[in-house]
Parts: structure tokens; sequence; C-alpha cells
């Protein structure tokens, strides 16, 4: 069926041009869109005014000499009623020949109210602009297959209107950040994304080959140190939205490619940088829904302000009884987990941090749903963040965490100390010669940077793809990634 109708098109292509009509036309002077017709319906009317409009034929019904012909384009839909009466034999019947589904068209015509009420345009003309050769799936019905979903997003957003809804709502979330940011004062900069050494974050890098300079790099897990470099260098406010790479799994919640804001503030201090956080996702949140309480699953988020504050060792004593304050082996930590009663995998972790880590996501951050913000992650978590002033075992850093994950990572006190920052890569050195993949590197340009003097800093990352999920109510970030990761087709 499908191989015949693809015939049948070319066919009709071949027909087009024969008549010397070209199905591919470079342009067409579009009037106005549809959801003005549509709001200045009565006006055009009483103005006995012609319309010229374009879009993609989403339906055809054809009764005689009388055809109902749905066209949508990039503002909505509407009818446009076609009669032979009106045009002509000769085009009428050029038009019912040659015209399918899929087809992109332009009409001009004057408003027109049908017997039935539906306000449509009655069209004296029509120009094919683009000839569809391929059937749209399932004549618009719907696309339903998730994997041809994710391959061919075209295809998804013509079929699922609810889709191209997601990603509108995705281009306002980054907007939104934007012009809070810029409003604030922060200006937006751009750092590299092929890198010599892969640092900033606690993740597996991609490499690649540059064959001019015979040298082996890599696409960036953060941009965090050449930002911090950007403040050393004098900029005091300043962020970037980019995409990341991390050579790691693909599901649900993680993407190999994925976009990220991260953002540097110096000499802010800790309760102003946290509230400034707050401010920007309610901001956010109430210029794409309207209000704070949004629909995740079968339940809802509630983002009113403020939000609650945990450390990170109360959440994990609140969420299994056990004091990470009061083990400092991984055999203690064993012991603990058998007196708790938990199963927790600790497959490949390596030093104490990634013990910590791994206990905390399977018990404390699985626990929390509504916005809560997590403070002073154990300092092996984090080399870039500063001992806290109060508790040096401790780190000045906190995470947003929304329905088990994390939605912010901030420190609230970056490191500037360059000699407990080389103490700290080394630490991540020997991580890494011990086998962790996600031990962070030696970057001895950073550590001249720092050795140059960074003002105190606040700094924080934002995946953008996993809020817009949680925004938009969506179970995977495949959902709100246009062009997600996926395994080739052999």
């Amino acid at each position: 069926m499908s191989g015949d109708e693809k015939s049948m098109r070319r066919t009709r292509l071949t027909s087009l041009r024969e008549r010397g009509i070209e199905p591919y036309p470079a342009e067409l002077e579009r009037s106005h869109v549809i959801a003005d017709v549509v709001s200045q319906f009565d006006q055009l009317q009483a103005a006995s005014a012609a319309v010229t409009i374009v879009g993609r034929i989403k339906a055809l019904r054809q009764m005689g000499g009388l055809t109902f012909i749905r066209l949508v384009d990039g503002t909505g839909d509407m009818q446009v009623v076609l009669k032979e009466d009106q045009v002509g034999n000769e085009q009428y019947q050029l038009f019912i020949n040659h015209a399918d589904v899929g087809d992109f068209f332009g009409f001009t015509g004057g408003m027109y109210v049908t017997q039935k009420g539906e306000r449509s345009v009655l069209a004296g003309s029509f120009t094919i602009l683009a000839k569809a050769l391929s059937p749209l799936p399932d004549k618009w019905s719907g696309l339903q297959d998730v994997e041809l979903r994710y391959r061919h997003r075209e295809l998804d957003l013509i079929s699922n209107p609810e889709v191209r809804q997601r990603f509108e709502v995705r281009s306002k979330i980054v907007s939104t950040m934007r012009r809070f940011l810029d409003e604030r004062g922060f200006m937006e900069v751009e750092t590299p994304i092929l890198q010599p050494i892969p640092g900033g974050a606690s993740a597996r890098p991609f490499i690649t080959h540059h064959n001019a300079l015979d040298a082996d790099l890599y696409l960036r897990i953060a941009p965090e140190l050449y930002l911090k470099r950007l403040v050393v260098g004098g900029f005091e406010k300043i962020y970037e939205i980019g995409r990341c790479f991390r050579n790691e799994g693909i599901d649900y919640a993680h993407n190999p490619e994925f976009t990220m804001m991260e953002l540097y503030w110096a000499y802010a201090d800790k309760n102003s940088f946290v509230a400034m956080l707050e401010e920007l996702i309610v901001t956010i949140v109430n210029a794409s829904f309207g209000g704070l309480v949004v629909p995740y699953g079968e339940g809802t988020i509630d983002f009113t302000a403020p939000w609650k504050k945990v450390t990170f060792r109360q959440a994990i004593i609140d969420a299994c009884g056990i004091d990470i304050d009061t083990i400092h082996s991984s055999a203690e930590l064993f012991v603990a987990i058998k007196a708790a009663k938990l199963k927790i995998d600790f497959k490949g972790c390596v030093g104490m941090g990634e013990f910590y880590d791994q206990l905390y996501k399977k018990t404390a951050r699985a626990a929390i749903t509504q916005p809560t913000w997590v403070f002073d992650y154990p300092i092996e978590l984090k080399p870039l963040a500063k001992a806290n002033p109060n508790d040096p075992t401790k780190s000045s850093s906190v995470q947003l965490v929304v329905q088990g994950a994390e939605i912010i990572n901030a420190y609230y006190y970056e490191l500037n100390d360059p000699l407990d920052q080389r103490a700290r890569f080394e630490v991540q050195q020997a991580l890494r010669e011990q086998g962790s993949e996600e031990a962070q590197w030696m970057d001895e340009d950073f550590l001249s940077a720092l050795e140059h003097a960074m003002p105190p800093t606040s700094g924080v990352g934002i995946g953008i793809d996993r809020l817009v999920a949680f925004l938009t109510n969506s179970p995977s970030l495949k959902e709100v990634i246009l062009f997600p990761t996926l395994k080739p087709l052999v």
C-alpha cells in the first residue's frame, strides 16, 4: 500500500511538471498566518478582504464539485473550501487529481461560513508549494511507535500536536532563563567544546582526534573550568547555555548529549545566591505555565517558595537511619547497610565519596518528591567546591532535588585556593589510578589561572533537559530532546 501510494505521488509530480507547473516553487507571498485569520475573521469578512494563507494539507474531503481542505501552519489550522464553480472546472480537476494529504499549498480567497457554521476561506485560487512524495504516518491519526517517533522527530511533530507544544514550552523556558539572567547583569559567554582535558565534572568523556594538530581531544563534560578562568580574568557575572557530552549510559534520566546552563557570580553571598536560584526556577515555571503547581505523573509538583532545606547527612538519616559521620570506611558502611536491612549495589564505587553518593541516591534522594534543597555534600564528592567553613568534611554545595532527581547542582562557595585545588586533583588522580572512570583530571592550565587569584565566587549548573522533562510531565529525557541519541540501525 505504502509503495503504491508513493508511486502514485511521483506520478502526480511528473504530471505537474509536464503541465509546466513547478511543484517546488521558491516562494509565495503570504498575507496572513492562520491564527490571525481566525482571530480577525469578522473584520476581514466585513471588509470583504481576500487573504493568502499557506500550510500543509492535513485532510481532504471531496463531495462532487466541493472539496473541504484542512490546512495547518505554524500558528494553527482552519478549513479551506474549494468550489468547482468558483475556480473553474480545469483548475478544480487539477487540484483533485494532483493534491495529496501532506502537500504544502497556498490558497487565496475571502471569508466564508459553511452551512454548518464553520468559518473558512473560500479559495479563488491555489498554488502548490511542495509536493509530498511519502505519505504521512497513519493519515494524521498520530504516530505511536516510540522508536520511530525519536528517529523521525519531523513526523512526530507533524502527527502529535502535544509533542510540538512540549518543545514550544522548552523554548520558552530557555528564553525566560536568558532574560532573567540578562536583566540581573549576567553576561552570556561561550567556551570550548573540544578540550585537551575533560574537566569540571565527574564523568567519563568522549574522545576524538584532531588531524591537523595530531592530538586527542575530548568533548566537554562541563564548561566549569573555562568559566572560572573568565572570572579570574575579571568577568564577575557570567553564564553559558550549551551542549555537554558524557560517555555514559542512556536511560529515562540520562542522554550522552545534553544541554546545560552554567553560571558564576563573584562576591555573591550564600543566602542571596540560593535565593536567586529559587527565584529563577519560580520565574520560569510561572512564565511557562501561569502557576507554580504543575502536573507530574499521577500527582503534582508544587514550586511555591520557599522550598524545604535539608543537609545531605540528615537526608540519609531520615531515609534509612544511617549517619555517615560515623562511617569512615566501606567495611563500616557494609555493616551499617546490613543492620538497616538495605540492599544496595556498590559495584564500581572507588573511594568513600562514591560510596556515600550511592547510599544517598538509593535511599535519601529517591525519597524526595517535592522541590528540596540538599546542602553540604561530603567533601570527597565535590573536588571543585570549597570546604564548608563549619565542617571541613563537607563541601559548600547545594542541590535542588525534585522527584528523586537532581535539577540544580550549585556550589555556594567555589574552591579558589590553588594549593587546595591541586591537592584535590591529586586525590582524584589517585582514584583514577585505582580504576575510577569518573574521577577528575589534573588541569595545569586551570591551576595556573587560580594562582593568579579568583575572587570569592558562587557557581551553578542546571540541566535544561531534566528541568524541561519535569515541567512538561515527560517520563523520559528523550521526550524533550528533539533528536535524542539512539543506537544506529544496522
